[in-house]
């Protein structure tokens, strides 16, 4: 009984491991040739960034993003 385990146990990781090895060789495959037929149906282009309004000129710091998004959160939060 003990050398059926380990047979299915055997069988059983083998299966998996041609599975993935299988997958991988397809996922590697098709990434080498979808972006040669990219022109049939191209991806968007990325929209333009609403440029930001700057008062001073200055990039503002991350801690002061931070707190305008918490400030803009809090007024949605309540209306």
């Amino acid at each position: 009984m003990l050398m059926q385990g380990l047979v299915l146990l055997v069988v059983g990781v083998g299966i998996v491991f041609l599975f993935l090895s299988l997958l991988v060789c397809i996922l590697s495959l098709s990434a080498k040739i979808i972006p040669k037929f990219n022109y049939i149906l191209p991806d968007e282009q990325p929209r333009a960034k609403a440029q930001k309004a700057k008062t001073s000129g200055t990039k503002s710091s991350p801690e002061e993003e931070i707190v305008v998004a918490i400030a803009a959160a809090v007024a949605h939060q309540q209306d």
